[in-house]
């Protein structure tokens, strides 16, 4: 059925025309590491045990698997990653990696870096869209306490403004400087609550562009049915909706909470149920642009194929600013770089931030790609091609 027959994902030369040898060899081999579940899952506790007791290695993982999947430790680190995106057409959202944090002062320090990225992606057109996670300017257990519906004392109230607070200064600021930004999905436990801030900041925000987007998880069974009733909210208030469109990266925690608290799991049964939704929600969103400003977040061929021919068919501009492609940095360069020299919006993820409290989201990266069947065989046989045509050459 594709109307986009000048779109292809195999061409590894546009794919890896930003990355030099040294680059691809580097990606040759983490890629190589990664797929050896053994080492993924023993790599988080004695990479944490080594930092901590003082041992060398913070900067071979700065050189490796940090420079692969990161900007740099701050924004001005990411300088030029933002640039060599940009040569190939491509955006970045600046995500300051922090999370798992729960001190008041760090909060507010997040919160500022966070309204940094939003001042320097106003003045570079090379960073097209802001994100940040209600968890990096607020406590987690706090917020699980809300979605509880569990009365908050004194102190907890006040530390719940101080959250609305932040988030509310992210948001002003994202709307004075007509800077999009994306409030993260996290834990279906804290889920509600995020929801309900990030709707009431599209209330305030979204009046006349889409300014804030609400992040959706579609490997939760339930998430197709709120993107339609958000929008459903949006259409009968008269603002527009903002939504990234995921298929999730918390399913084996959820799977393990779920087993040990004894209820039913909110993720969908199997994986075909969870590609289903997501097509469903880009369908849905395609038919809407006029009122919905969507980024597809997706390293899914299959998806990614989907909603180019979407915008054919329903002869959507490919500039259309209601419509973005994005992948993580380092990954599925053959998605971003063949989209992006086709014309599309396309945006890579270049998270920073110190090494250390950076670690995390790189194990999770790690451990998702791990459980994604094919996709480290996938990244492996491009670098092989790309590595061979240039022998060849």
């Amino acid at each position: 059925m594709s109307s986009n027959n000048k779109l292809s994902f195999e061409n590894t030369e546009i794919a890896f025309r930003h990355s030099s040898n040294t680059d691809l060899n580097r990606a040759y081999w983490l890629f190589r590491v990664i797929n050896v579940n053994f080492l993924v899952k023993i790599g988080p506790p004695i990479t944490n045990f080594a930092i901590n007791i003082g041992l060398p290695i913070k900067g071979l993982i700065k050189a490796t698997i940090f420079k692969h999947f990161c900007g740099g430790e701050t924004i001005a680190e990411c300088s030029n990653t933002i640039k060599n995106l940009a040569d190939g057409g491509v955006g970045t959202i600046l995500d300051y990696s922090i999370e798992g944090e729960d001190d008041e002062s760090v909060f507010d320090s997040t919160r500022d870096e966070i309204i940094r990225t939003i001042e320097r992606a106003a003045q570079d057109k090379a960073i097209p869209l802001t994100v940040f996670k209600v968890t990096g300017v607020g406590r987690f257990s706090l917020l699980e306490k809300l979605d509880e519906g569990l009365k908050l004392n004194v102190d907890e109230q006040i530390e719940w403004q101080k959250i609305q607070d932040r988030v509310l200064a992210i948001c002003e600021m994202a709307h004075s400087e007509d800077v999009p930004v994306m409030i993260d999905a996290e834990e279906s436990w804290i889920q509600k609550t995020i929801d309900t801030l990030a709707l009431n900041m599209m209330r305030f925000f979204n009046k006349e562009k889409a300014i804030v987007y609400n992040t959706y998880q579609l490997y939760r069974h339930d998430k197709l049915g709120s993107i339609i009733a958000d929008f459903t909210v949006a259409e009968e208030e008269d603002f527009l909706m903002g939504a990234k469109i995921v298929r999730g990266a918390y399913m084996e925690k959820e799977r393990k909470r779920a087993q040990e608290r004894g209820y039913p799991p909110p993720i969908q049964p199997d994986k075909a149920a969870t590609d289903r939704d997501y097509n469903d929600a880009l369908v849905f969103c395609a038919d809407h642009v006029d009122r919905i400003a969507f980024v597809a977040g997706t390293h899914n061929e299959d998806s990614c194929r989907l909603l180019a021919d979407l915008l054919d068919q329903k002869q959507i501009d490919h500039k259309n600013p209601h419509v973005y492609f994005s992948q993580l940095l380092g990954m599925s360069d053959n998605l971003s770089f063949n989209l992006a020299n086709a014309k599309y919006n396309v945006a890579k993820y270049v998270p920073y931030g110190p090494i250390k409290a950076v670690l995390p989201y790189l194990f999770r990266r790690a451990q998702e790609n791990t459980a994604i069947a094919g996709q480290m065989s996938r990244e492996l046989g491009l670098i092989v091609k790309e590595k061979k045509r240039r022998i060849a050459r």
